[in-house]
């Protein structure tokens, strides 16, 4: 069982959570918040989109690199990630 399938209830509510942030942002913008309110919104939905992307990608590494069963699947798992870690930072 994949870790994201494992542990989907918790990811999910941190989505929801995000969503429901990026939403705030929206309705901060709408009323014509202080930027200083928006940019301290901005600031938190990265924090949190930061998290969870850490979180998914720690797991990915336990899973699918430190304890794969063969040599080929912690290859793939690694290839994956150093695919991953590459988009990320650009």
């Amino acid at each position: 069982m994949s870790h994201t399938i494992r542990d989907k209830q918790k990811l999910i509510a941190r989505v929801r959570r995000l969503r429901g942030q990026i939403e705030g942002i929206e309705r901060a913008l709408e009323a014509e918040k202080p930027c200083g309110e928006i940019l301290r919104q901005l600031a938190s939905a990265r924090g949190a989109m930061s998290g969870l992307t850490a979180e998914v990608m720690e797991d990915h590494l336990r899973e699918h690199v430190l304890q794969a069963e063969t040599d080929a699947e912690r290859r793939q798992g690694g290839e994956e990630l150093i695919e991953i870690i590459r988009t990320y930072m650009k």
